[in-house]
């Protein structure tokens, strides 16, 4: 089996999260300038093998579309330009942020510790995998 990876994109920064080859396990992989997401995906794929991306979709919480929905969709279209061989498909990220706050807290961080945001992206990425996993039928 392959990866899978999941992408909390944002204007400045975005939080990637990877699961084992098995797909059991979700970790969070890193978080990037997102003017570098692009190129740092593609040396990633070239390096593991991932089976599909999936990407939040922004929408705010009557289902309406975010501000960031637009430069998602041109990102997953320049994705499926430039890598068709690798799926790409949105899930809902509504509320992953707010989830992400609460395991900090849970797992005890400190009150500067969780004002880290690229440790929220990257958490919220892994939420999403998490809950996509969940969700597939394997």
């Amino acid at each position: 089996m392959a990866r899978i990876l999941s992408i909390d994109y944002g204007k400045k920064r975005t939080g990637i999260a990877v699961t084992d080859p098995m797909q059991i396990i979700a970790n969070g992989l890193a978080t990037v300038s997102t003017s570098e997401l692009f190129d740092y995906l593609k040396n990633y794929i070239s390096q593991e093998e991932v089976e599909r991306v999936i990407i939040g979709k922004p929408l705010q919480t009557n289902g309406q579309p975010s501000e960031n929905l637009q430069r998602v969709v041109q990102f997953v279209n320049r994705w499926r330009k430039a890598v068709p061989a690798i799926p790409i498909e949105y899930v809902d990220e509504r509320f992953t942020s707010v989830l992400a706050h609460q395991v900090m807290i849970d797992g005890g961080l400190r009150k500067k510790a969780r004002q880290d945001k690229a440790l929220v992206d990257r958490i919220s990425a892994t939420i999403m995998l998490e809950d996509y996993l969940r969700q597939s039928v394997r």
